[in-house]
């Protein structure tokens, strides 16, 4: 079996299974509202994908959920091979940091 992507793909994925059973309907229904192949379902519900822009939209319309709600709380730690993790909140604190050091 196929490892999950990252932590971050399982949180999605797990959000979308999550909806899709509440709603009562199956991948294949996901899928052919989301007009994709179910096995990208499927994937994409393991975490073993990591879905477009599009897809995610075309996914959380499909099961009646605002695209945010997928992905909201996902951090930079969930994702792996990230060669750093600033922000630019960090970026933007340390030219601070340097300005005012200058100045």
């Amino acid at each position: 079996m196929q490892e999950p992507q990252s932590e971050a793909a399982q949180v999605l994925g797990s959000r979308l299974r999550a909806q899709r059973l509440k709603l009562g309907i199956s991948q294949e229904d996901v899928a052919a509202l989301a007009e994709m192949h179910v096995t990208n379902v499927g994937k994409i519900e393991r975490g073993q994908a990591n879905p477009n822009l599009q897809t995610i939209v075309n996914l959380a319309i499909a099961v009646n959920l605002d695209p945010g709600d997928l992905v909201a709380g996902l951090t930079s730690d969930m994702v792996p091979h990230r060669t750093h993790k600033l922000t630019a909140a960090d970026l933007i604190r340390e030219q601070r940091r340097r300005d005012g050091a200058s100045g």
